[in-house]
């Protein structure tokens, strides 16, 4: 039933400019269909009969949970609850579980009572368990002198109990036991003997050894954070790395501006150039100078000493009056950047890189040229990118349809998502690290951790305006659409598979953002020549790799048009590791898909005075 064209439901309409949809592609069809007609409401597409008094309930419901929103840095209660109760009621039906349990709190008890009495007795004996290897809080020689080394283990053998009480439980989906040991894990990890002066033995000596200095310098520091961080503040010593002057500091000029980016062309530094630009699409969620850091470690920077023509999207930070940009203006603005480029180097197709999310816009992008027969693009090549997101890592912990829609009224309040709710998140993934070896560190050992380029770039966040951050989490994460030929660009669906131009594709060890073997599932979705690097480091880190970087390795292949296809596990197992950077590959990569070398275009499009132009970094890049 169509809704009554009431003014209320009209001035309604005004105040929610934007309301995801669920199911609507051929909904008039569907309705009319007998067939359709015919099934049990339950297996029918949800009612769509809506009454003016529905809008003003749902802001009641916006309301309570934008406020509620607050308290909970952006984190679903009612998920969290559902989640528990699932497990609770799936745990009391199991009786085995039960004994097994039991069995094993009986069996770490005495094995803990053993190794106790052989250290007192003896004064020493084996732990009896050890710590996993990315834990490094128990590391310390004093952690193994009694009663110190009773603490820690006890500490980790309840951890274990706790992993074993939320795993393998009969009649749980593995995704709700993941999410269940998660969140149980970061309440023990708050609980944990290093995180406490009386029961963590290098704070006891550091402390005794300067007489309390140590915690004098742990309340000034905790006081100055949060100094900065109710003020709206970077963190301390961030202000050391100022964007232009510290940081992306590559010579360019802005030659195109429009309200959703700016576009920087790089000043040429060689005598001739590669025949095909570059087109850097940056994720929107974080600064773009990731990619353009220090003088030693820009990427841009790189990549024009190389000889070639590099333009870089810089997004606008969003706020409350862009709640209404989607998905369809961040792809638009793609296609403008792809045109403003083609304006100072005409006639020659270009080569596209996208990282993280900027990755995945690109290949939607790249998806439609393909079926609208569009070849401007010579190559795509994605930086720590996913386009298949079954399996997005520790981040599928937090995306749900009770989250997703929890997020919605939180931006819908607001207008956007908020660089500290996204920051809260993060943090949660890596909790042990960011936030509670940071905590001992500054706050009960006195010390401060020094800054550098990426952390302070990490501290330059971005907003997320509400319409597309909803529709990029329901389309992308909960639906999976790209990865299935169901997300539509231009009111048509577009396939990866369409994209024939050659593909190199970088992927990062310990990237808990983009999983290394949820992108390595490019090769199931694409037709056409892929060349794969899996490189050591992080989401980040591992990117910014420059030659000489020490400690960093990689390993690449590639696979042509038409080759088998081979699991991730075995290729890993397959690829020869080299040390070194992986940029070098990329630039090796690019001049032999390239054409050959011409003189460096002009900065900036035809007619266009240079003297006007803005220097690079631009303004987008200062907006807080």
């Amino acid at each position: 039933m169509a809704r009554p064209k009431t003014k209320d439901a009209t001035e309604t309409d005004k105040v929610l400019p934007f309301q995801p949809q669920r199911n609507t592609a051929g909904d008039a069809a569907k309705h009319s269909d007998p067939a359709r007609q015919s099934l049990p409401p339950e297996l029918s597409l949800r009612c769509d009969h809506v009454r003016p008094d529905n809008y003003s309930t749902e802001s009641m419901d916006h309301a309570f949970k934008a406020y509620l929103a607050r308290f909970t840095q952006g984190v679903t209660p009612f998920g969290l609850s559902s989640l528990f109760f699932n497990w609770w009621v799936h745990l009391a039906g199991s009786p085995a579980k039960h004994v097994q349990l039991m069995e094993k709190a009986q069996r770490k008890a005495a094995q803990l009572a053993i190794t106790t009495s052989q250290q007192i007795l003896k004064g020493d004996a084996d732990p009896c368990i050890l710590p996993l290897g990315h834990d490094k809080r128990f590391d310390a020689p004093e952690w193994q002198n009694w009663p110190f080394s009773l603490i820690y283990q006890n500490f980790l053998l309840t951890q274990q109990w706790w992993y074993s009480a939320t795993n393998d439980i009969d009649g749980m989906s593995r995704r709700d036991e993941q999410a269940v040991s998660f969140v149980t894990r970061q309440i023990l990890d708050m609980m944990s003997p290093a995180n406490s002066i009386w029961t963590n033995p290098e704070v006891i000596a550091k402390t005794i050894h300067e007489g309390g200095a140590n915690l004098i310098r742990g309340a000034q520091n905790m006081i100055e954070d949060w100094e900065h961080a109710v003020s709206g503040k970077p963190p301390v010593g961030a202000e050391d790395y100022l964007p232009g002057r510290d940081v992306a500091v590559t010579p360019g000029k802005v030659v195109y501006r429009s309200h959703l980016f700016e576009l920087i062309q790089y000043t040429p530094q060689t005598d001739t150039v590669a025949a095909e630009p570059i087109l850097i699409v940056p994720a929107w969620i974080m600064k773009y100078y990731i990619l353009d850091l220090s003088s030693h470690n820009s990427f841009v920077r790189y990549l024009v000493e190389q000889g070639h023509t590099v333009f870089m999207i810089s997004w606008r930070n969003p706020d409350a009056d862009d709640r209404d940009l989607g998905m369809a203006d961040y792809l638009e603005a793609v296609g403008q950047a792809l045109d403003a480029v083609g304006e100072v180097v005409p006639d020659a197709p270009i080569n596209a890189v996208g990282y993280c999310l900027g990755g995945t816009l690109l290949a939607a992008k790249a998806a439609q040229m393909a079926r609208d027969h569009d070849d401007r693009l010579k190559t795509m090549s994605l930086l720590a990118t996913q386009v298949d997101f079954k399996d997005p890592g520790e981040l599928q912990l937090f995306i749900s349809e009770s989250e997703v829609s929890f997020l919605e009224h939180t931006m819908w309040d607001q207008g956007y998502l908020d660089t500290k709710q996204m920051a809260g998140a993060f943090q949660l993934l890596r909790s042990t690290d960011l936030i509670w070896s940071r905590y001992v560190h500054e706050y009960l050992m006195g010390g401060r951790q020094g800054m550098f380029d990426l952390m302070a770039w990490n501290a330059d966040a971005t907003r997320m305006p509400y319409k597309m951050h909803s529709e990029y989490l329901r389309s992308f994460y909960l639906d999976n659409a790209l990865s299935q030929g169901q997300y539509e660009v231009g009111g048509k669906p577009v396939a990866i598979t369409d994209i024939s131009a050659p593909v190199f594709c970088v992927s990062t060890t310990g990237d808990h953002v983009a999983p290394w073997q949820s992108v390595y599932k490019l090769h199931l979705l694409s037709d056409t020549d892929i060349t794969f690097v899996l490189t050591s480091g992080g989401h980040n880190a591992g990117i910014v790799s420059e030659p000489g970087h020490k400690g960093r390795s990689y390993q690449l292949t590639t696979t042509p048009h038409g080759m088998n296809y081979v699991a991730p596990e075995d290729w890993r197992a397959q690829a020869p590791l080299k040390d070194g950077s992986w940029w070098p590959e990329f630039v090796t990569w690019l001049g032999a898909q390239s054409s050959g070398k011409v003189k460096p275009p002009a900065m900036g499009r035809a007619g266009v005075d240079t003297t006007a132009l803005v220097d690079a970094p631009g303004t987008y890049v200062f907006q807080r």
